[in-house]
């Protein structure tokens, strides 16, 4: 029988290219197994202090599962988190820690099994998945980042896009009303009358309730599909105002870390899109959670994949496992931990992404790209 031998923690530091070259931050772990093989996870830790105390929380964590039985590893799962309630209750690094650990540990699953991630978690709904181009925009020129969305759809194939606001550069979208409307509406030239467009409002962003009913109200003359977070996620009554005002779906959940938090959201009924991370929502196993209590609700599941290609190797099963899911979010821009990071970086064709079948999550991250952009803190 096969033992976890060995846990090791990767903090990388990267420039992100769909972030306008700003530095993110992630912790990939790798799981070994005493007969060699080899999985594969990630923490999207995004900032350098939650990079940190992850690393150190996996160094001390390792020891729930070194010895431990790679086939048991949902029993590991529920073990790791008994044992982080004083500081894990609900969310924080423990989260990041334990997402990273499961991923891992799935894939060595899947590995040693000679299966693919879509197997183990009971198979595809359907082989290929719509792809959205998701990215931000930090160009002061409208009209440049109108065109550069435009071109992912109309030479590129992608069914649409989904653009952050209030990020860091030029762009300044999401502070003037005048400026967001005139915006969404070049934006809707460029991509043409079929594709569809989120806007996400981003969380350096505060808008009363008033600022996302017009917002949304404006941006629905354009064919809309939905407003992601568009208030504070505990402004439940503004919430409530806004679904009252729209016909768009909203879209929420990326702050929650248990399916605890996802419930109450679900709960409120006020949430049409679910946005859950397997970066930080404890992994694999929390999602697959998440997607039972979306099923049961009858709402969206949507898969936030911003960061490496382990997660959206891991993104795209889950999404292909569910018939609610509407689509894959996937960086447009070649990113150093998408394309650099493995040999055969995921791509779209035609709008759609196909579902990874190779054993595992059926990606392999190189060692030399881990090294590269390798973080000390």
């Amino acid at each position: 029988m096969s033992r976890v031998s060995a846990i090791t923690a990767f903090p990388v530091c990267y420039p992100e290219p769909n972030d306008g070259g700003n530095l993110r931050y992630l912790v990939f772990v790798r799981a070994e197994s005493d007969d060699g093989a080899v999985g594969w996870g990630e923490a999207i830790t995004q900032f350098p202090e939650a990079t940190l105390a992850t690393t150190v929380l996996l160094a001390e964590l390792r020891t729930l599962v070194v010895g431990s039985d790679p086939m048991q590893n949902v029993a590991t799962w529920r073990r790791i988190k008994q044992a982080t309630w004083w500081y894990g209750y609900r969310g924080g690094p423990a989260a990041f820690a334990l997402s990273a650990i499961d991923i891992a540990l799935w894939d060595l699953k899947g590995k040693l099994l000679g299966q693919p991630l879509i197997n183990l978690i009971g198979g595809a709904h359907r082989e290929q998945v719509p792809a959205l181009a998701s990215t931000h925009a930090f160009n002061a020129s409208l009209e440049y980042e109108a065109e550069r969305h435009g071109r992912y759809v109309r030479d590129e194939g992608y069914i649409g896009v989904k653009i952050g606001m209030g990020k860091r550069g030029d762009a300044r979208l999401g502070y003037e009303l005048a400026r967001d409307i005139e915006f969404v509406g070049l934006l809707r030239e460029a991509v043409g009358p079929d594709a569809m467009i989120m806007m996400d409002r981003g969380q350096s962003l505060v808008w009363d309730v008033g600022d996302a009913i017009r917002r949304t109200q404006a941006f629905e003359r354009h064919d809309l599909k939905w407003i992601e977070e568009p208030l504070e996620p505990e402004d439940v009554g503004g919430l409530s105002k806004l679904r009252g005002q729209v016909t768009t779906l909203i879209a929420g959940g990326e702050r929650e870390w248990d399916v605890r938090g996802f419930q109450e959201v679900i709960a409120t009924g006020l949430i049409d899109v679910v946005g859950c991370d397997i970066g930080r929502a404890e992994g694999i196993t929390g999602a697959l959670r998440v997607i039972g209590l979306v099923e049961q609700a009858n709402v969206w599941f949507n898969s936030h994949a911003w960061s490496s290609a382990v997660n959206t190797a891991a993104s795209i099963a889950l999404s292909a496992s569910t018939p609610r899911c509407l689509l894959q979010e996937l960086k447009p821009d070649e990113s150093p931990m998408q394309h650099e990071l493995v040999d055969e970086p995921f791509s779209q064709r035609d709008g759609l992404i196909g579902v990874p079948r190779r054993p595992g999550l059926g990606v392999e991250p190189k060692q030399s790209v881990l090294d590269k952009y390798r973080w000390g803190g």
